[in-house]
Protein backbone atom coordinates (compact mmCIF):
# COMPACT_ATOMS: atom_id res chain seq x y z
CA UNK A 1 0.00 0.00 0.00
CA UNK A 2 1.81 3.11 -1.16
CA UNK A 3 0.73 6.63 -0.39
CA UNK A 4 2.30 9.46 -2.34
CA UNK A 5 0.97 12.10 0.06
CA UNK A 6 2.78 12.77 3.30
CA UNK A 7 1.50 12.05 6.79
CA UNK A 8 2.87 14.67 9.21
CA UNK A 9 3.64 13.47 12.75
CA UNK A 10 4.27 16.00 15.50
CA UNK A 11 5.41 14.80 18.94
CA UNK A 12 8.07 16.09 21.33
CA UNK A 13 8.74 12.57 22.68
CA UNK A 14 11.44 11.42 20.26
CA UNK A 15 10.94 7.72 21.07
CA UNK A 16 7.22 7.95 20.31
CA UNK A 17 7.91 9.98 17.19
CA UNK A 18 10.44 7.45 15.91
CA UNK A 19 8.22 4.44 16.63
CA UNK A 20 5.15 5.97 14.96
CA UNK A 21 7.23 7.02 11.96
CA UNK A 22 8.64 3.49 11.67
CA UNK A 23 5.17 1.93 11.98
CA UNK A 24 3.67 4.16 9.30
CA UNK A 25 6.61 3.79 6.91
CA UNK A 26 6.42 0.03 7.34
CA UNK A 27 2.76 0.28 6.31
CA UNK A 28 3.83 2.12 3.14
CA UNK A 29 3.16 5.75 4.05
CA UNK A 30 5.46 8.68 3.41
CA UNK A 31 6.03 10.39 6.76
CA UNK A 32 7.38 13.77 7.80
CA UNK A 33 8.25 13.78 11.52
CA UNK A 34 8.55 16.92 13.65
CA UNK A 35 9.66 17.18 17.27
CA UNK A 36 7.70 20.38 17.91
CA UNK A 37 4.80 22.44 16.63
CA UNK A 38 7.17 25.23 15.62
CA UNK A 39 9.32 22.81 13.58
CA UNK A 40 6.19 21.81 11.67
CA UNK A 41 5.14 25.44 11.14
CA UNK A 42 8.62 26.35 9.91
CA UNK A 43 8.38 23.67 7.20
CA UNK A 44 5.59 25.07 5.01
CA UNK A 45 6.16 22.83 2.00
CA UNK A 46 5.37 19.40 3.39
CA UNK A 47 2.28 18.81 1.24
CA UNK A 48 0.84 16.83 4.14
CA UNK A 49 -2.38 14.96 3.55
CA UNK A 50 -3.10 14.89 7.29
CA UNK A 51 -1.59 15.66 10.68
CA UNK A 52 -1.22 13.43 13.73
CA UNK A 53 -0.37 15.69 16.65
CA UNK A 54 0.55 15.09 20.28
CA UNK A 55 -1.30 17.43 22.61
CA UNK A 56 1.12 17.84 25.53
CA UNK A 57 4.17 19.57 24.07
CA UNK A 58 6.21 22.49 25.41
CA UNK A 59 5.85 25.97 23.90
CA UNK A 60 2.75 25.08 21.83
CA UNK A 61 0.24 22.33 22.58
CA UNK A 62 -1.46 20.25 19.94
CA UNK A 63 -4.66 22.25 20.41
CA UNK A 64 -2.75 25.53 20.07
CA UNK A 65 -1.16 24.23 16.86
CA UNK A 66 -4.56 23.19 15.54
CA UNK A 67 -5.97 26.65 16.34
CA UNK A 68 -3.09 28.27 14.48
CA UNK A 69 -3.47 26.00 11.45
CA UNK A 70 -7.22 26.72 11.35
CA UNK A 71 -6.63 30.48 11.77
CA UNK A 72 -4.40 30.32 8.69
CA UNK A 73 -7.37 28.92 6.76
CA UNK A 74 -6.29 25.30 6.53
CA UNK A 75 -8.87 22.54 6.78
CA UNK A 76 -6.21 19.80 6.81
CA UNK A 77 -7.48 16.67 8.58
CA UNK A 78 -6.05 16.51 12.07
CA UNK A 79 -5.92 13.77 14.71
CA UNK A 80 -4.94 14.64 18.29
CA UNK A 81 -3.12 12.12 20.49
CA UNK A 82 -2.85 12.66 24.23
CA UNK A 83 -1.74 10.73 27.28
CA UNK A 84 -4.44 12.42 29.36
CA UNK A 85 -7.68 12.89 27.43
CA UNK A 86 -10.33 14.99 29.12
CA UNK A 87 -13.78 16.36 28.26
CA UNK A 88 -12.20 19.84 27.96
CA UNK A 89 -9.61 18.65 25.43
CA UNK A 90 -12.22 16.70 23.48
CA UNK A 91 -14.63 19.67 23.39
CA UNK A 92 -11.92 22.10 22.22
CA UNK A 93 -10.78 19.59 19.61
CA UNK A 94 -14.34 19.39 18.26
CA UNK A 95 -14.55 23.20 18.11
CA UNK A 96 -11.39 23.22 15.99
CA UNK A 97 -12.67 20.57 13.59
CA UNK A 98 -10.21 17.94 14.81
CA UNK A 99 -11.49 14.60 13.61
CA UNK A 100 -10.61 12.61 16.68
CA UNK A 101 -8.79 12.43 19.98
CA UNK A 102 -6.91 9.20 20.70
CA UNK A 103 -5.36 8.17 23.97
CA UNK A 104 -1.63 7.53 23.94
CA UNK A 105 -0.41 5.09 22.84
CA UNK A 106 -2.81 5.17 19.89
CA UNK A 107 -4.29 2.00 18.47
CA UNK A 108 -2.64 1.12 15.16
CA UNK A 109 -6.02 0.42 13.48
CA UNK A 110 -7.36 3.82 14.53
CA UNK A 111 -4.30 5.56 13.07
CA UNK A 112 -4.53 3.66 9.77
CA UNK A 113 -8.27 4.31 9.50
CA UNK A 114 -7.69 8.06 9.94
CA UNK A 115 -4.84 8.16 7.42
CA UNK A 116 -6.61 6.01 4.83
CA UNK A 117 -9.64 8.32 4.95
CA UNK A 118 -7.46 11.26 3.89
CA UNK A 119 -4.95 10.09 1.34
Amino acid sequence: MSNSRVVALIDDDLAVLASLKFLLELAGYRVAAYSSASAFLDDHGTGAACLIVDHHMPHMTGLELAARVRAEGSAIPLLLVTGSPSPTITARAAELGIEGVLEKPPNERDLMRFIDAHR
